[in-house]
């Protein structure tokens, strides 16, 4: 197995819960952060432990869909810095481990529908100012359209940092004629937009292993010159008829423990990805399994 491979982490809310953090909805892993950002330093320690060459920080959670209007007005940037100092720390404490800037859909996961440009990219700048001084690479997660990416980009792009894009998939229906994002648009628009934007890395996040490589393949076809990433989750079910992600506590597939993650792991390898992880549900055992499976943390190339 190649050694080019990139580890990242895995999903923090669970996590978090496993650890002791106080967690509730609305304000789902933001909680911790603002309450007991030790068992946020926890969790990202306990990754680079696992494996992760790069590690994700907390603030998928800080925007108002989660912790209000009013208190993002008052609080983000702030909480957004404390994030990135957590997470460096614990890269710091490692080998070679890069933090990533974690960029959430501003509106809610998997709704591209409620999408508001110039919104999204006061929110995003928002993030961005607290995080930068902190962060490798940023990693605009569960982009679920186009036109999200491009709101990504748009709020990075004067932080001469890299930008890994990261699309979720539609995974509700088995006989797509093609592979989507959760907009519809295909994949292979994404992949052409990510080259057109300069992003370092193409990723898919939270959607189901059985869509990723698929997406992967169709990805690679268009645009083999793009490094490819996966991070699936857990989710027994598609979440397209439950709302946004997040939104829910959702039930956990007992087919994806450690070892059977990391089989779907190897497919994608095989299928081009060169950065693998694991999204909502996959934990520290996964990422532990996956690093010892892969024989990993040696080669963290910097165009990745």
């Amino acid at each position: 197995m190649t050694s080019s491979i990139t580890i990242l982490d895995g999903g923090m809310g669970r996590e978090l819960e496993r650890v002791g953090a106080p967690f509730r909805q609305p304000e789902w892993s933001a909680l911790a952060l603002m309450e007991a950002p030790e068992t946020v330093a926890e969790v990202h320690a306990a990754y680079v432990a696992a494996g992760a060459n790069v590690i994700t920080t907390n603030s998928y959670a800080l925007v108002p869909f989660h912790i209000g209007q009013e208190r993002f007005d008052r609080d983000a940037e702030r909480l957004a810095d404390l994030a990135g100092q957590l997470a460096r720390g614990a890269a710091d404490a490692g080998q070679g481990v890069r933090v990533a800037g974690s960029l959430p859909p501003v509106f809610g996961s998997y709704q591209p529908e409620l999408f508001e440009p110039e919104l999204a990219r006061h929110y995003l700048s928002v993030l961005v100012r607290g995080l930068a001084p902190h962060v490798d690479l940023w990693l605009a997660e569960t982009q679920s359209s186009l036109e999200e990416a491009e709101a990504a980009a748009d709020a990075t792009r004067h932080t001469g940092k890299p930008l890994w894009l990261s699309f979720t998939l539609r995974d509700d229906e088995d006989d797509l004629p093609v592979p989507q994002l959760r907009s519809g648009e295909a994949v292979t628009e994404a992949a052409a937009l990510a080259v057109q934007l300069g992003a370092a890395a193409m990723l898919f996040n939270c959607s189901r292993p059985e869509v990723m490589g698929p997406a992967l393949k169709a990805a690679h076809a268009a645009q083999p010159e793009l490094t490819l990433g996966v991070y699936a989750n857990a989710f027994s079910d598609s979440q397209d008829e439950e709302g946004a992600a997040n939104e829910v506590v959702s039930t956990i597939r007992a087919d994806l423990d450690p070892p059977h993650y990391a089989q779907w792991a190897d497919g994608w390898v095989g299928k081009g990805a060169r950065i693998v992880g694991g999204c909502c549900g996959i934990g520290r055992e996964h990422i532990h399994h996956l690093s010892g499976r892969l024989g990993l943390r040696c080669d963290r190339p910097d165009s990745a």
